[in-house]
């Protein structure tokens, strides 16, 4: 289950990504906006205040993400991004950090390619962090004695999870698109007594705690933080450094 505040938590450095993404899109007066995978709406009610005069539309798999988008005034619908098609009118789609919870959206992304209008734009930012020592501290504790019973078949993700934005540019020029791709690794400054914990748990803990009852994930989470105050050492001074890679691609239908 997904939690819009806990996500929030870090709007601020979720949010960079999205707008450096944004920056690169170069569609004056588009019809229709997408924005795929929402979220909680922060950012998709930037949309329409770039293109106001266009047609907004956004989808979430998660019921409480699109309720909060909803209180935002962004009229978002529950739907998985894999089944999304593009109305004729779609001059925009955007997706941030979403795709990534789509095994299929390599084909997905050349589909939307292929159905597109002449002169539209697709974009999407993805995380590229999925063999960082946070994620593999994750699946450390979840095969642990105590964890591998509730978690056992549990789809982890990998370094496989995402393309290299070389990979990206190469599927979507050859799907007929002029491709602008590239990754930025961000150090983010984070505070607090567990902050990388703080972090991972509004995304990459969603699913281990869908599975564990309260007992066990307060459990989870005491076998976890010796592991991350490893890899990402407090400084004196109170902050954490928390590496994070990202993979950028903006691409036009020719």
């Amino acid at each position: 289950m997904w939690n819009p505040e806990t996500y929030l938590n870090f709007a601020d450095h979720r949010g960079r990504p999205f707008f450096e993404l944004l920056a690169r899109v170069g569609a004056q007066a588009p019809r229709r906006v997408v924005d795929l995978g929402c979220g909680p709406g922060n950012l998709t009610a930037s949309l329409a205040q770039r293109w106001p005069e266009a047609k907004l539309e956004a989808w979430d798999s998660s019921p409480e993400m699109v309720a909060a988008a909803r209180e935002r005034g962004v009229d978002a619908r529950v739907g998985a991004i894999e089944e999304w098609e593009p109305a004729p009118d779609t001059d925009v789609v955007v997706s941030n950090a979403a795709l990534q919870w789509v095994p299929s959206h390599r084909e997905r992304i050349v589909t939307w390619a292929g159905r597109l209008p002449a002169g539209a734009w697709l974009a999407f930012q993805v995380p590229g962090n999925f063999d960082s020592p946070s994620h593999r501290a994750v699946r450390t504790v979840a095969r642990s004695e105590a964890f591998a019973e509730a978690l056992r078949d549990m789809p982890w993700r990998d370094a496989h999870q995402v393309d290299d934005p070389v990979d990206y540019a190469g599927l979507l020029t050859d799907a007929g698109c002029i491709v602008d791709a590239w990754e930025t690794t961000y150090v983010h400054e984070l505070t607090g007594a567990t902050p990388v914990l703080d972090w991972i748990t509004g995304t990459a803990l969603t699913q281990v705690r869908s599975r564990l009852d309260d007992v066990a994930w307060q459990a989870y989470r005491e076998a976890i933080i010796p592991l991350l105050a490893e890899a990402y050492p407090r400084r004196p001074d109170g902050i954490t450094y928390f590496p994070f890679r990202r993979v950028f691609v903006v691409a036009r239908i020719r």
